[in-house]
């Protein structure tokens, strides 16, 4: 896992991202066409919404050759219809979007979902989490969410879902916690219809500062990446970045994934450090060669609340696992 590209950048005119704000991706093939949903900030204010990107049909999997998906040749299109003030999503937006595609009992047919937090009042949380779903023409937003946090162990706030469909149960690995605590701890529920949800267990302890677990099938087992962030003022450690493990089963619990072997540190590379939000896919054509599609920042030099810019990128290669 070497090779590194740039995909958004607000501030580089090369990425095509036209000052928008793109982070948080989550990649998938549909129909025969890369796509990835996004979040982020259209002008770089306001509640963030969901938006979406996509390489040309037919075209291999490829970090380069991504396509925003405009309204015209300035503005970027949003996904949904915007977030409605009062609205479980409305004034704090929408956040860190899982897709994946899965059966309805309820119906008996498969579904296409996207997963994401949302917020009510403000942008910080805290959140809960619920799901757009696609009607054959459009995403339509679910009037409630879907999941809330009921553990006291989740501190009333869940976010960064990961989503997966696997042997009969829709599957979420999430964040519990808030940034601005310096609390974030990894858990896991399983769901029938992904609807409702059962026990929710804590997965990861909160000193890993796991920020994120993308599970992927390969072969037959299943991998994933998952960032170690740090949120605290104090030099980051070593293990911030980003991780690769394996396992037989899409296991709800942390041993069964064996040891894990770091892909990328919290390095500042310029455009990035500290990589969060992994997406991990792999092309049919070679799945031992994999594409994770993380979040990024870096600190501006401005006076500012908030002096930072928010990027998408990939690191591509061979899976260490």
């Amino acid at each position: 896992m070497q090779k590194e590209t740039k995909i958004f950048d607000p501030r580089d005119p090369a990425t095509g991202s036209g000052g928008a704000e793109l982070l948080d991706p989550s990649v998938a093939n549909r129909d025969g066409r890369w796509w990835m949903v996004l979040a982020g900030q259209a002008h770089g204010y306001g509640p963030p919404q969901l938006y979406s990107a996509s390489l040309p049909a037919g075209e291999p999997l490829s970090a380069t050759g991504w396509t925003i998906a405009r309204i015209d040749t300035v503005d970027v299109a949003q996904l949904l219809p915007a977030s409605r003030p009062g609205a479980w999503d409305g004034d704090g937006g929408r956040h860190c979007p899982s897709y994946v595609k899965g059966w309805d009992p309820h119906r008996n047919e498969w579904v296409e979902r996207i997963y994401y937090a949302g917020a009510r009042e403000q942008i910080s949380g805290p959140y809960t989490i619920g799901y757009a779903e696609w009607d054959g023409a459009q995403w339509a937003v679910a009037d409630e969410p879907v999941f809330h946090g009921t553990e006291e162990w989740e501190h009333g706030s869940v976010y960064e879902p990961n989503v997966i469909y696997s042997d009969g149960k829709w599957r979420m690995w999430y964040v519990a916690g808030a940034n601005r605590d310096n609390y974030l701890a990894q858990g896991y529920a399983e769901s029938a219809d992904g609807c409702v949800w059962d026990a929710h267990t804590q997965f990861a302890p909160e000193a890993m500062k796991m920020f994120d677990f993308c599970v992927r099938p390969r072969g037959d087992g299943f991998v994933a990446v998952y960032s170690r962030v740090w949120v605290a003022k104090d030099q980051a450690p070593p293990e911030t970045g980003l991780w690769t493990c394996r396992a037989d089963a899409p296991s709800g619990v942390l041993a069964d994934w064996g040891e894990s072997v770091q892909i990328m540190t919290g390095e500042d590379r310029g455009w990035h450090s500290g990589a969060f939000k992994p997406s991990l896919a792999m092309d049919d054509a070679d799945p031992s060669r994999a594409f994770v599609f993380f979040s990024g920042m870096y600190r501006t030099n401005e006076e500012s609340p908030f002096p930072f810019v928010f990027t998408t990128g990939c690191v591509e290669g061979p899976i260490p696992v």
